[in-house]
């Protein structure tokens, strides 16, 4: 289960919190008879383990160095780099939607996983394909093969209400097929780095392994995927999060048809209206997104939208919080023609605007705060190349590698002690101040390449650095 950490509020607060979803969670539990919902869509619901193959690890210096030599000559230079002995797993939950075997789950459930396997409420286990994922809305679309599977009816979430109840059926903790029952607390919810879905919120009773589950509306129809929680302690506070199932099955289609997600964008920074920018745009209330700045080559700039221009309405549908919009704007189909309404110095206007693809992460991420390289993840210690080494190895420039922390970035990129790093990304290494200053300018959370020179020899590996949330009280859309 994906985990948000809730700010920091006082004990008394938490308390009240966890005691209102909980009476709730056991009201509606009372009041609706579930069973027959459940005995009926159980059979559904699929537990979904995946495995990642532990990478190579390198010893640390010291130990390096206390290697003796007759063993490494005996076993080669690759002594002591031997893989780790588990591979890492994750466990989540997922449920059937078509008799051709395709299975929903979270992205955040498979991500990067080698193997992934599904288990049926008959016993069966089964390995899956991936078909596709979506890191932006966490959905990920499985295949399995298989005769007589049993699928869930899919709802409309457009007609929920809060207050009604609803359902949810997965593996907590492991205890496959738990059923915990709640209310529909809000809706379109936005979280933070989470823009583009309107998530559920319910106070159903969601854990860690409950990743991937249907949520069940009281006609035993599934409106929502479980995604996410607020936790202080890692478990149920009686605040959880669903995708909305139409938002899912979007991406579903998508993924089937393309193999990838496209969804629009406007390309600006916006902002929301308090009362105090309602009263200095002449506004009756606080509604709209306030466009704080027009991004150079998007669909915004070429629409013609201003910096202070106030958007009102999305294709005649009106905005009241800024995170409402990009919500609309990336669910409507791209190439598509839709006003904007806006308020404009004191007047109202339309103008037309086209919705263009959002760029591919690689090129353009403007979902979620800008992010730039987090070098403590690098894990590496360097010094420069002496004189005398640059001519023993023909080298100009480079840096030695002294030393690597075991699960830094460096150690993950197949580096070791004692290589020399000549270029990072097609720019020349000439020291560690110059190492430093490439380093920072690296995209974050992207592989790049490295060239190194290993015992004379030149060797191009891939390195990816993680990155850091830039602070920024502003959403990018």
């Amino acid at each position: 289960m994906k985990q948000n950490q809730s700010p920091k509020i006082s004990a008394w607060l938490v308390g009240i919190v966890c005691t209102v979803g909980v009476q709730s969670s056991w009201a509606s539990a009372v009041a609706v008879d579930f069973s027959d919902l459940v005995e009926k869509n159980a059979p559904a619901v699929v537990n979904i383990s995946a495995s990642t193959k532990a990478k190579k690890r390198t010893l640390s210096l010291q130990q390096q160095q206390q290697i003796p030599e007759a063993f490494k000559r005996f076993f080669g230079e690759d002594f002591g780099f031997a893989p780790q002995p588990r591979d890492r797993q994750s466990f989540g939950s997922g449920f059937i939607i078509s008799k051709e075997g395709y299975v929903l789950t979270n992205n955040h459930v498979v991500d990067h996983a080698d193997k992934v396997i599904v288990k049926l409420n008959d016993r069966r286990e089964l390995e899956a394909e991936v078909i596709g994922t979506d890191e932006r809305t966490d959905v990920a679309l499985l295949k399995i093969k298989a005769d007589n599977l049993p699928i869930v009816q899919i709802g409309n979430p457009q007609t929920l209400k809060v207050g009604q109840p609803v359902l949810a059926i997965g593996s907590p903790f492991g205890f496959d097929y738990s059923a915990t029952a709640g209310i529909v607390s809000a809706k379109s919810r936005a979280l933070p780095n989470e823009s583009y879905v309107p998530f559920i919120q319910t106070d159903v009773a969601i854990n860690p392994g409950n990743s991937g589950g249907p949520l069940f509306n009281s006609d035993g129809q599934v409106i929502g995927i479980n995604s996410q929680i607020y936790s202080r302690s890692g478990g149920y506070m009686g605040l959880a999060f669903a995708i909305p199932i139409d938002v899912a099955m979007d991406v579903v289609e998508q993924l089937k048809d393309n193999g990838k997600v496209s969804r629009g964008y406007l390309g600006v920074v916006i902002q929301d209206i308090d009362r105090d920018l309602a009263e200095a745009y002449g506004l009756a209330k606080p509604a709209g997104a306030l466009v704080a700045k027009v991004l150079p080559d998007t669909p915004a700039e070429k629409s013609g939208l201003k910096e202070g221009d106030i958007i009102l309405a999305f294709n005649g549908q009106d905005i009241g919080l800024s995170s409402e919009l990009p919500q609309l704007i990336g669910r409507t189909k791209v190439g598509k023609k839709v006003p904007l309404t806006l308020l404009r110095e004191g007047k109202k206007m339309d103008i037309p605007f086209e919705v263009a693809s959002l760029p591919d992460d690689d090129e353009a991420d403007t979902d979620k705060q800008a992010a730039e390289p987090d070098l403590n993840s690098l894990g590496i210690g360097l010094r420069n190349l002496t004189e005398q080494e640059k001519t023993q190895l023909k080298l100009d420039d480079g840096v030695v590698v002294l030393r690597l922390a075991e699960d830094g970035a460096a150690a993950e990129a197949g580096i070791r002690p004692n290589d020399v790093i000549v270029r990072v990304k097609n720019q020349r290494v000439k020291d560690t101040q110059e190492f430093i200053k490439i380093a920072k300018k690296l995209p974050a959370n992207k592989a790049v390449p490295v060239v190194i020179n290993r015992a004379g020899q030149p060797r191009i590996l891939a390195l990816r650095i993680e990155g850091t949330d830039k602070k920024d009280s502003k959403t990018k859309k």
